[in-house]
Order: structure tokens, then C-alpha cells, then sequence
């Protein structure tokens, strides 16, 4: 027993000694190619191995023969071993460099694919995730053109608004000014229709910028979806009776909801006027409430005869229209995009789809808990 031990001892040491050289070299190399580092850890493996089997054939007093055999036979594995950690190095290092290579899309605006050719385990991971991060920053980019087009779109547009109420309110003031307008109070009711609809338009411009800020304060409280209703179907009455249309609030399911009542009535009183200027006389905009699992769902259909296929994912951006008409009713294309920032505020969503006729924007909302 003491024999084995004493063997087991010089092994160790030998094997210790030439691990403690190899974790100097790693460290001095840690800089360098993976196919260095793999070098260095087969030659530390060898010669441990080495210098722990020769401690042993020392320590046992083998003949000159029999030690020159063990020698040998250690000094072929060494080599092989060592043969192989290169040409092993060499194939990593190859297919690091080649998905190197290919990530270098990354900051071209291109679009990553993976080296062909086969590749560890670790390298194949890396090349999806690197290809997964491309698909994600692709999609980022052109989240990013579309906002920047829509930002453009907006000023244009708003630049457009401002100038010329602003152009029609000097001139009727310089008429006013100068004596000359034939019938002054005519001057000042479309002054003052002019002044209220410059107010709506800052107001929904200060109203956005909180909203994308992350500023929008609510105040939610539990109330029912048909007192909501029934608030935003009287604010609407009177512009649906100017224009002609017959609004409609049948199907309205009294569910409770946690919401913030002013900012949810100017999201269904946005949709309803929205609703109203693009129906025609004499037609129908309806509004429904109904419970869905755990969400209620708040709709106002229209009938302007649908919104074509390519412009729906646009519906809720900054600035859009449906026209390209710059005068009203096509406004400043904010009352949208405040619907869909208020709604998602309120941990929601909104959408729109056609239907026969015209169009459903659903407004869905968390259901209050019971």
C-alpha cells in the first residue's frame, strides 16, 4: 500500500508542476489565437502526463531499456498529441475569422448569414444569435425610416396648418385694421373659429409630445364601459348632426372598467369625429362594448367606404391622413396616433380592419377585476 502511494505522489508532483508552468504560459499567452491557447493546453496535458510517468519510472529504478521505452512511447504521444491541437486551432481559428468576416454586415446596412461549413457547437450558437440580432436590428431600421418619414410628413404638414389660418387671420385683421371689411362681425366669428382651431391643434401637438415622452398623467378610476358610451356619443351628437349622420350606440354591455375617464373619452369622442367627417350624409357610424375573456372591447364602425389594404398599418402613425388633402376635414393626422398613445397607456391596444362599407377601429382594454 505504501508503494502505491508513494507512486500516486510522484505522479502528482510531476503532473503539478508541469500544470503550474502551463497556467503561467496561458496566462503570458491569454492574448493571443485560440489556436495558441489550444496548443498550450494539449502541451500542458502531455506534459503532465509526461512528467508525472517518468517521475514514476525514476522513482522505480526501471532499467536503462524499460526507461527509454517509457521515454519513447510518452515523446510519440507528446508529439501526436501536440500535431493535433494545432490542426485542431487552426480549423477553429478558420471558422472564427470567417464569422468575423460576416458580422462586419453588421454596420453596412446589410443583412448577417452565418459561414457555411461546419463549426463547434459554441461558434453555431454565436452565428444564430448574431443572425437573430441582425433580423431585430433590420426591423429597428426601418421602424426608424418609418418614424423619421413621419416626422418629416408631420412638419410639412403642420407648417402648412399654421401658415395659412395664420395668413387668413392678418389679412382679416388688416381689413378689420383698416376699416375695410363690409361686415366686421362676420370678421370676428371666423376669427374666432380660426383661434379655436389653432388652440385644438397645439393642444393635440402639447397632448402627443407627453405621450411620447412617457409624461401622459392618468388618473384611473373604475367606472362602466356604458356611462363611457354614453359620454362620447353626446359629445359627438351635435357634429353628427350637422354632418348628416346617424349615430348609433346599441350592443353596449355594462362592464367595468379601470381607466382614466377624461383621457378615454377623448379617445372614443377622436374616433367618433374621425368617424363622422369620413361617412357620408345620411349614413351610419355605430358604437358597440362587449366582454371578451378578460378584455372589453369598444368599437366605432363607420362607413367611408374602407381604407386600402397598404395604408392600415399606417392608420395610428404621426401625421397620417388618408388624403393628401392639406385642408380640413383631413386635420393635422394627430387624433390617431393620441388614440393609440392614450390606449396604450392604458396597457392596451388599438386596431382597425375593413369592413363591408367602411371600416371597425377596436379599442381593447383591460377588463376591471370582478
Amino acid at each position: 500500500m505504501r508503494d502505491v502511494l508513494l507512486i500516486a505522489l510522484f505522479a502528482f508532483l510531476g503532473a503539478a508542476a508541469a500544470g503550474l508552468l502551463g497556467a503561467v504560459a496561458l496566462r503570458a499567452l491569454r492574448h493571443r489565437s485560440v489556436a495558441v491557447s489550444l496548443t498550450v493546453v494539449a502541451a500542458v496535458s502531455v506534459t503532465a502526463m509526461l512528467a508525472g510517468t517518468l517521475a514514476v519510472a525514476w522513482a522505480m529504478f526501471l532499467s536503462s531499456h524499460d526507461l527509454t521505452v517509457v521515454t519513447t512511447v510518452c515523446a510519440m504521444a507528446a508529439v501526436v498529441s501536440l500535431a493535433t491541437a494545432l490542426l485542431l486551432g487552426r480549423w477553429v481559428v478558420a471558422r472564427s475569422n470567417a464569422l468575423t468576416r460576416a458580422a462586419r454586415s453588421f454596420g453596412d446596412d446589410g443583412s448577417f448569414a452565418a459561414p457555411g461549413g461546419g463549426a463547434t457547437a459554441e461558434l453555431a450558437e454565436l452565428g444564430r444569435e448574431l443572425a437573430a440580432t441582425s433580423e431585430r436590428l433590420a426591423r429597428s431600421r426601418e421602424r426608424e425610416k418609418a418614424l423619421e418619414t413621419s416626422r418629416r410628413e408631420l412638419v410639412a404638414w403642420i407648417s402648412h396648418d399654421l401658415r395659412t389660418p395664420l395668413a387668413g387671420l392678418r389679412a382679416m385683421s388688416e381689413a378689420l385694421e383698416d376699416g375695410m371689411a363690409e361686415d366686421p362681425q362676420r370678421y370676428f366669428r371666423q376669427i374666432r373659429t380660426e383661434v379655436d382651431r389653432l388652440n385644438s391643434m397645439v393642444g393635440d401637438l402639447f397632448e402627443l409630445s407627453r405621450i411620447h415622452a412617457g409624461a401622459l398623467p392618468l388618473c384611473p378610476s373604475r367606472m362602466s364601459v356604458y356611462d363611457l358610451v354614453g359620454d362620447a356619443l353626446a359629445g359627438a351628437g351635435p357634429l353628427a348632426r350637422e354632418h348628416g349622420v346617424r349615430l348609433v350606440g346599441d350592443r353596449v354591455d355594462a362592464v367595468p372598467v379601470e381607466v382614466d375617464g377624461k383621457e378615454m373619452t377623448r379617445v372614443l369622442g377622436n374616433l367618433l369625429v374621425n368617424a363622422i367627417r369620413r361617412t357620408p350624409e345620411d349614413g351610419t357610424v355605430a358604437m358597440a362594448a362587449r366582454r371578451e375573456a378578460d378584455t372589453v372591447v369598444l368599437s366605432v364602425t363607420d362607413g367611408c367606404g374602407g381604407i386600402p389594404e397598404d395604408d392600415l398599418p399606417r392608420v395610428f402613425d404621426t401625421g397620417w391622413r388618408g388624403s393628401e388633402a392639406r385642408t380640413p376635414p383631413a386635420g393635422a393626422g394627430l387624433g390617431l396616433a393620441i388614440v393609440r398613445g392614450i390606449v396604450e397607456a392604458h396597457s392596451g391596444r388599438a386596431t382597425v380592419r375593413n369592413v363591408p362599407g367602411g371600416c371597425r377601429f377596436d379599442v381593447i382594454l383591460p377588463a376591471a377585476p370582478a
